[in-house]
């Protein structure tokens, strides 16, 4: 399955509203945060904090049939709870998803997978 890794450092004076978010998106609104994820395509996501001397970062593993396009639709979604999750990365992070990257999404250059066992 093709997957994704973002990493964004995360302002320390944000942390504490980008943990409550995640409590919330892992919590009670774990439904609507699975319906937005099951539109994009999204089969797995995984998100972790790497707190660094340069403060915490952010590293999000996704899996999706296409990564791009799961992006793309969070992008451009009318769903309420999709233009309240791009809110939150912009007051998070002030990353505006309307806006072209700035650059490539980030390059795979290993993929590694245990041999199925016999």
């Amino acid at each position: 399955m093709p997957m994704i890794v973002i990493a964004m450092p995360i302002p320390p004076d944000k942390y504490a509203d980008w943990r409550n978010a995640l409590d919330e998106f892992a919590g009670p609104r774990r439904e609507e945060y699975t319906a937005a994820r099951m539109r994009q395509g999204v089969t797995r996501q995984g998100v972790f904090v790497h707190h660094t001397p340069a403060g915490p970062m952010e590293i999000m593993v996704m899996e999706a049939d296409d990564p791009g396009r799961a992006l793309q639709l969070l992008a451009t979604s009318e769903e309420s709870f999709d233009v309240e999750f791009r809110e939150y990365l912009m007051n998070i992070y002030g990353l505006d998803l309307s806006q072209p990257p700035p650059g490539p999404l980030p390059e795979q250059v290993l993929d590694w997978s245990a041999p199925a066992r016999v």
